[in-house]
């Protein structure tokens, strides 16, 4: 039947949006994480530019600063379920690095996951899901504050730098860095959690909405085949008092019989 089809087509679909708004409440999280880091890396700026610190000082600072990097960069690799939670090139399997804008991320580019929101499959309504670029986020050039892709950083004399390195023979150092820079990259994390916020408040709706599509579908189809149970009771409440009735008469009718018999005893 056409309606069941459906309904579980779209338990399957309600099902989908779970498990993306799954991936992004861990995106979210990583991001949240990424932003605690930068709001350490800058007090760790602060504490390097204090000059009552020894030369000493400054340097563990620092060494904490560029191992910081490389947990962003770790952070940036990870996967739900095999399926990447950021993005860096446009193309699944490489090709040219995506770069963040505060302003318009290009959304054909492979920093999406399509989501089927509907009984349809892929031929109806779909939600893209954002997967951040944040290592692009995190990749400013200090002159411009805007970002770039991500291996343009922390290249000798280009004035770009980024807050993520592969390993130690590509970090940085708090003296590189102006506060400037520092505030750029906050406000970037800022508009990727905000972004998965959007994406994550559309999904919710479009979940709500197929629940309630399952919800009539489901009556719809308990109107055409289920049984009427207050007609069928009354119907049989009926045919009850038409067996009694008829089974008094015939046991009435026996019964005379029987008189009519002894009378002529």
């Amino acid at each position: 039947m056409k309606l069941e089809s459906a309904i579980v087509r779209l338990q399957g679909a309600q099902k989908n949006v779970q498990n993306a708004t799954s991936f992004l409440e861990v995106q979210d999280g990583v991001l949240a994480s990424a932003g605690k880091i930068l709001n350490r890396m800058i007090e760790l700026k602060g504490l390097s530019d204090d000059v009552m610190k020894n030369s000493s000082d400054s340097a563990n600072y620092n060494r904490e600063f560029q191992d910081l990097q490389m947990q962003i960069y770790d952070m940036a690799s990870l996967k739900f379920n095999g399926v990447s939670l950021f993005a860096n090139t446009t193309t699944k399997n490489g090709g040219t690095e995506a770069r963040f804008s505060n302003l318009n991320q290009d959304l054909t580019l492979d920093n999406t996951v399509s989501i089927f929101v509907s009984a349809e499959g892929n031929s109806g309504p779909i939600v893209s899901v954002n997967k951040s670029l944040l290592l692009s986020a995190l990749t400013i050039n200090a002159s411009t504050l805007t970002a770039v892709s991500f291996s343009s950083g922390a290249t000798a004399g280009n004035g770009v730098f980024s807050f993520a390195a592969t390993d130690s023979s590509s970090v940085i150092n708090l003296s590189d860095i102006s506060v400037g820079v520092f505030t750029q990259a906050i406000q970037n994390v800022a508009t990727l959690r905000a972004d998965n916020g959007a994406s994550m408040s559309r999904l919710r709706f479009a979940g709500e909405e197929m629940a309630l599509q399952e919800t009539n579908l489901i009556a719809a189809k308990g109107r055409i085949t289920d049984v009427d149970i207050a007609a069928e009771s009354t119907r049989l409440a009926k045919y009850n008092v038409l067996v009694q009735a008829s089974a008094s008469m015939l046991a009435q009718a026996n019964s005379s019989a029987d008189v009519a018999l002894m009378l002529l005893r």
